[in-house]
């Protein structure tokens, strides 16, 4: 947990100097800067602004960097310092390191802002992200394991960018690295199903306690990239013609998703139908996602809510991981307490929501950083929370309340 928090020259927050409670609200109109406090703890988990890429976005006009400094409650402390041409200095416990993935170990955050509320309509990205997190914070050995093969991928399509004919050399480079990406790709689906299997009972209870009507409807189900009874590498040997005059590898673990399912009437008939010719292990071909019937189905609250569950559930699993011999065993770090940062809480909620939200959130052993346009939730807040901070927000001056 952050015990106390330092941002130097991010946007319009010239210095700020918090010491956090538990539960943290940040109140103030748009524009004050009260997203940006969490920009910042995120940006000091992650590496990066989930608003912008380049730091020069983010940096304050008229400054070379911006910086980020947090006392951890175990006595440990976190920095990161970006430049305006990305050169990025990372600190624990005043020593450099060198790799990011360091620091977000240290400091595990969730982010549900209003950019999330696209997760369902997008691309496969940012749930495969989502599950991402959470075999990186559980199982030690993924992380390498996804950079080898991103390295390997990058290469890979590179080549098949540059050429629709490959010279005998190229041809034994390339066969190389899909052994390469095949070894790394298995490792990979062995982490993430393992995980996903361990999440989804956290899911169900976490939609029971958030959209209790949508309990029996509401499913998941995760698709590897790739068919995963054949090596990777064998279907890569196969597909070669299509990837060259494409220029990219169109299978594999970058391939990854989570698909949200929908049970109704209909789609429950249509599994029925279809069960005799659909392969066993392809689930998503079975029920239609709720991609393709979000508009119809949920509410914008609704959706909210249900990307907001698939979230939360993530952590009382982490939290129990500490409770499991095998993960630790695996690398889970039992000192990191999650930090939950919640943009614009009240967006899109009526008052009923966000008490069945709040009422959630104070359960879980987490700290959390909340913004918010009114005042109106602080009353909610103090009644689930002991001793929680207020502070209000203008033109990036931070005042407690």
């Amino acid at each position: 947990m952050i015990e106390r928090l330092q941002i130097s020259h991010l946007r319009n927050l010239t210095q700020v100097n918090l010491q956090p409670a538990a539960c943290n609200v940040i109140i103030g109109a748009n524009g004050s800067g009260k997203t940006s406090l969490l920009e910042a703890i995120f940006l000091l988990s992650r590496g990066k602004s989930f608003r912008h890429h380049q730091p020069k976005r983010y940096i304050q006009h008229h400054q070379n960097m911006v910086t980020v400094h947090a006392k951890l409650n175990d006595s440990s402390t976190l920095a990161i310092q970006k430049q305006a041409d990305a050169t990025t200095l990372l600190r624990l416990n005043q020593t450099t390191v060198y790799n990011q993935s360091i620091l977000t170990e240290q400091l595990p955050t969730l982010l549900i802002d209003p950019s999330t509320m696209d997760m369902l309509e997008q691309g496969s990205a940012s749930r495969r992200q989502l599950l991402d997190w959470l075999v990186f914070h559980m199982k030690q050995g993924f992380h390498p394991q996804w950079v080898a093969y991103q390295r390997l991928l990058k290469q890979r399509n590179s080549l098949l960018k540059k050429t629709r004919h490959l010279t005998q050399v190229q041809l034994a480079e390339l066969k190389s690295w899909d052994k390469g990406l095949s070894s790394h790709a298995a490792l990979i689906h062995h982490y993430r199903e393992r995980i996903f299997t361990e999440w989804q009972p956290y899911f169900a209870e976490s939609i029971e306690q958030l959209l209790p009507s949508y309990a029996e409807q509401l499913s998941l189900s995760y698709n590897a990239g790739y068919d995963t009874s054949i090596a990777l590498d064998v279907q890569l040997n196969e597909r070669l013609e299509q990837d060259l005059q494409l220029g990219y590898t169109r299978i594999g673990n970058h391939r990854a998703d989570v698909h949200v399912h929908w049970h109704s009437d209909d789609s429950l008939e249509m599994n029925n139908e279809s069960a005799s010719t659909t392969p066993k292990n392809d689930v998503s071909a079975k029920l239609p996602t709720l991609k393709e019937q979000a508009a119809n189905v949920l509410s914008r609250g609704e959706k909210k809510l249900l990307i907001t569950a698939l979230r939360l559930s993530q952590l009382p699993l982490l939290l129990n991981a500490e409770q499991n011999v095998d993960s630790q065993r695996d690398g889970f770090n039992t000192r990191a307490t999650p930090v939950v940062l919640l943009d614009d809480i009240t967006a899109e909620l009526d008052n009923r929501a966000i008490e069945i939200l709040l009422s959630t959130l104070s359960q879980l052993p987490c700290q959390v950083f909340m913004s918010s346009l009114t005042d109106d939730i602080v009353p909610m807040i103090q009644d689930l929370w002991s001793n929680p901070n207020m502070f209000h927000v203008k033109q990036g001056n931070i005042q407690p309340l």
